[in-house]
């Protein structure tokens, strides 16, 4: 070939890039068809993590491009075909009734509460619009103000409920005198001969049908979801022609994408997008290629300095799932911002630049900062300064306030990872149940590789998020501070705190904490004897 056919072929080759829609409509054509970002990440040959990218903003380039603006082409024309003509909007109401939307304010300090939820709805997301005018609702059929993923609904539960059944109208009163019994007839009904009648059969009672908003459809409540950790150990155990060691090792290797899977399945039809690769700031960096970064978990390390005289019993107590439980926590949504000043606001998650408040109780309590002997200012994550701020506050007054510097911090949600930690505590608690040691040995990979690998790691690529992963880790330390406390507080001496999940103490440790093998119980892993007895005098 020619220096001039090779450019005549490169010209015959050059084109423009596919059109792709925008982020959002990207997200609706798929939901609207129903299909996962595992399915569709499937056909296109990537990850489900760069499919959620895509719907956040960013776009692909070269062939998958042209694959995936064929896929949104093709949904848009599916989807057109399936549209009915709009049902007319009723009569314009009063804007003021549409923005006095009565909503309950829940407690911020109470467990289990978003910070994002506590000012009523959030009608920021994508899935949640104000109507100019009510229209029915899709469960009780009242007028509702809002929409959700398409479909006008009510907000607030109170404000929905199904019409009230007829009562059947009274029979008419019988001239029979009392006491005399009177057979109901059924009432005849024409089949089409003359003279004959036949009786009709009663009616079958219709059931409602509970159902809750699924992307931009709805689906009954009670459909059955897929058991991705049950299908796997299965197979596992299938392959391995029930080999459970064999199984367990294949099932320990595929851990990690196992658990992003499960992730992604549990994100359907969430009301935030996880983005998987944000900015992040340099203080979330290595300083080198086989150092940490500048964040400080306030890991604790902690030992009582001395004992009362006499001769003791330890108990060491093992707190179960201790990652499993972190994941509970307040993790930021989008890109981290950055701020500089003493505030706070608790609608916000990320990490912090403070000068810790000085400790006087470390010969009976840790540190709720852990064990650090540099003085100054120090980066710490959101659970840390929480705690911190909460044993300044009038219930505890254990210390002074922290100083806070500056922060990098995010808009935040205590439950972005709840279905995914409900997933895998239901997976181990059947597990235990069922003395399944497979699968038991499956899920605690799932979660401890999932938290260790979602920062700098060449194990995980689908997700980089050192600021959650600090996050989390430190949640566990500031739960390990807390039951800690709650043992001191209760009246046992405290002896020993380390990592996430060890905890020594002396005394009646079991009417403290529930003793098994669950989430919210402990179990002992050592007993031993410290001290002598004082002989008598």
């Amino acid at each position: 070939m020619t220096d001039f056919q090779a450019i005549d072929a490169l010209l015959a080759a050059a084109r423009e890039e596919a059109a792709l829609p925008t982020a959002e409509e990207r997200r609706a054509l798929r939901e609207g068809l129903n299909l996962s970002r595992a399915q569709l990440a499937h056909a296109l040959g990537v990850s489900p993590s760069t499919v959620g990218g895509w719907e956040s903003g960013r776009d692909p380039g070269g062939e998958v491009r042209e694959k995936y603006a064929y896929f949104l082409e093709g949904a848009r024309t599916k989807l057109t075909a399936r549209t009915e003509p709009e049902a007319p909007l009723a009569p314009a109401a009063d804007a003021t009734a549409v923005d006095a939307a009565g909503v309950d304010v829940p407690d911020l300090d109470a467990p289990g509460v978003a910070a994002s939820d506590a000012d009523g709805p959030d009608l920021s997301g994508d899935d949640v619009e104000a109507l100019a005018a009510p229209q029915p609702c899709v469960l009780c059929g009242g007028p509702a103000r809002h929409q959700v993923a398409g479909f006008p609904q009510h907000l607030d539960p109170t404000e929905c409920g199904t019409p009230a059944p007829q009562q059947p109208e009274p029979e008419p009163e019988s001239e029979e005198p009392p006491g005399t019994a009177r057979t109901r007839r059924p009432e005849p009904e024409r089949d089409g001969t003359r003279g004959t009648a036949r009786t009709r059969p009663p009616a079958p009672v219709a059931k409602s049908v509970k159902v809750h908003p699924v992307g931009r459809r709805m689906r009954a409540a009670d459909a059955a979801e897929p058991d991705l950790i049950a299908a796997a150990v299965s197979a596992a155990l299938a392959e391995h022609e029930g080999d459970v060691e064999a199984a367990t090792a294949a099932l320990l290797k595929r851990a990690i994408p196992d658990a992003m899977a499960l992730l992604d399945h549990t994100r359907k039809g969430g009301r935030y997008d996880v983005i998987a690769h944000p900015w992040i700031p340099d203080v979330l960096r290595k300083q080198s290629a086989r150092g940490p970064d500048r964040i400080w978990e306030a890991r604790p390390k902690w030992a009582r300095p001395e004992l009362p005289a006499g001769a003791h019993r330890v108990t060491a107590l093992d707190i179960n799932g201790a990652y499993l439980s972190a994941l509970k926590t307040h993790l930021p949504i989008g890109q981290l911002e950055h701020s500089e000043g003493p505030g706070h606001d608790r609608r916000r998650a990320g990490v912090h630049l403070i000068t810790p408040p000085e400790w006087e109780h470390d010969d009976h309590l840790p540190h709720p900062i852990g064990n650090r002997d540099e003085p100054g200012p120090l980066w710490v994550t959101e659970p840390t300064l929480r705690l911190l701020l909460r044993l300044s506050g009038p219930k505890y007054g254990l210390c002074e306030p922290p100083e806070i510097h500056e922060s990098f911090t995010s808009g935040a949600t205590e439950g972005l990872l709840e279905k995914f930690r409900v997933a895998l505590k239901d997976a181990r608690d059947r597990a235990i149940t069922e003395d399944d040691e497979v699968t038991l040995e499956y899920v605690k990979a799932m979660y401890s590789k999932f938290v260790s690998t979602m920062g700098e790691s060449n194990y995980n690529r689908e997700l980089y998020r050192p600021d959650w992963m600090h996050l989390i880790r430190s949640q566990a330390f500031a739960n390990l501070w807390t039951k800690a406390f709650k043992a001191y507080d209760e009246g046992l001496t405290v002896v020993r705190a380390m990592g996430t999940d060890e905890l020594h103490v002396i005394g009646d440790w079991r009417a403290v904490f529930p003793e098994g093998r669950g989430v919210t119980e402990v179990k002992v892993k050592d007993v031993y004897d410290i001290g002598e007895d004082t002989p008598a005098s």
